[in-house]
């Protein structure tokens, strides 16, 4: 068995995209993670989720991993993007669409810009 720590490198190194959230992207449980899936999910970004609530040490260890207190963390090729807020500015800000674009995510640019509209 392989502690938190190292769980959360080996889905890091394994995935392009991952959420660390509340429930799953289908069903989050929570809205600060339901915020960021449904962005995620709404600009067509392919990406793995990880329920904290269904390991203890994974809750935990995700927020050691990255000295961030909360829930959900998004990361990116490995790298902590941060939380909600983060995310949200991000997307909003256009940010979101350049680090997806540098990394070779891909995602739906006119699903982004739907959001800024409807956010503007």
């Amino acid at each position: 068995m392989t502690d938190a720590k190292t769980q959360i490198e080996e889905t890091n190194k394994a995935n392009d995209v991952v959420l660390y959230m509340k429930g799953t992207k289908e069903m989050p449980q929570c809205g600060f993670s339901s915020r960021v899936a449904g962005v995620l999910n709404f600009m067509g970004v392919e990406f793995a989720d990880v329920n904290v609530l269904a390991d203890e040490a994974i809750r935990q260890g995700i927020k050691d991993f990255s000295d961030w207190p909360t829930v959900p963390q998004l990361y990116v090729k490995g790298e902590f993007i941060g939380g909600c807020d983060i995310v949200t500015e991000m997307t909003l800000s256009g940010e979101l669409d350049t680090l997806f674009e540098e990394n070779g995510v891909g995602y739906d640019k006119e699903a982004a810009d739907k959001i800024r509209e409807a956010n503007a």
